[in-house]
C-alpha cells in the first residue's frame, strides 16, 4: 500500500553534495520547505578552488547549479553552514541565501564540514525550522495576525 503526501508537507534536506540536487527537486515542485546543510554555489564554483589549473569546463560532465535552481525555488529556504568549514566556503552559502527568494542564511560558528551535529546551537536551529510557526510563516511572506 503505498500512501502519498500533499507535496505542502514535504521538507527537502540536502546536504554538501546533496544540496544541489534537493534545490533542483525544490525549483521544480512545491514543498514546504528546503534546508539546504553546509551547501555548494555551484559544483563548478567548488571543484574551480582546488582544480584552477584544469580545463573545467570541458571535462565537468555535472554542473548541478545550486545558485541557478535556487533563484526558483519558491518555499522558504534555510542554509546552515559553519563558519569555520574548510571544504565547502562559508561564502557560499551566504551567496546562496542571498540568492533565494525566501532565503535565511543561519551560520553555525566555529562549524566545520563534517561536525555541525556537534553543535547544540545546530539542533536547536532544526528544531526551530521545523516546529516554529511565525519563522516558517514570515519566509512565506505571510502575515500574522493580531490576536
Amino acid at each position: 500500500m503505498s500512501t502519498q503526501y500533499p507535496e505542502d508537507q514535504i521538507v527537502l534536506y540536502g546536504r554538501s553534495l546533496g544540496s544541489g540536487i534537493a534545490a533542483r527537486i525544490a525549483s521544480w515542485n512545491k514543498p514546504k520547505m528546503l534546508i539546504l546543510d553546509s551547501p555548494y554555489y555551484s559544483f563548478f564554483y567548488q571543484v574551480r578552488q582546488y582544480g584552477f589549473w584544469l580545463p573545467l569546463k570541458w571535462i565537468l560532465r555535472y554542473k548541478i547549479r545550486t545558485d541557478f535552481f535556487i533563484k526558483k525555488v519558491e518555499c522558504p529556504t534555510f542554509v546552515l553552514h559553519g563558519t569555520k568549514d574548510r571544504l565547502i566556503s562559508f561564502r557560499q552559502g551566504q551567496m546562496l541565501a542571498g540568492l533565494a527568494p525566501r532565503g535565511e542564511l543561519i551560520p553555525i560558528e566555529s562549524g566545520g564540514h563534517n561536525n555541525l551535529p556537534d553543535f547544540p546551537e545546530y539542533h536547536d536551529h532544526l528544531y526551530d525550522i521545523l516546529h516554529d510557526e511565525a519563522l516558517y510563516r514570515r519566509l512565506r511572506g505571510e502575515l500574522m495576525e493580531v490576536a
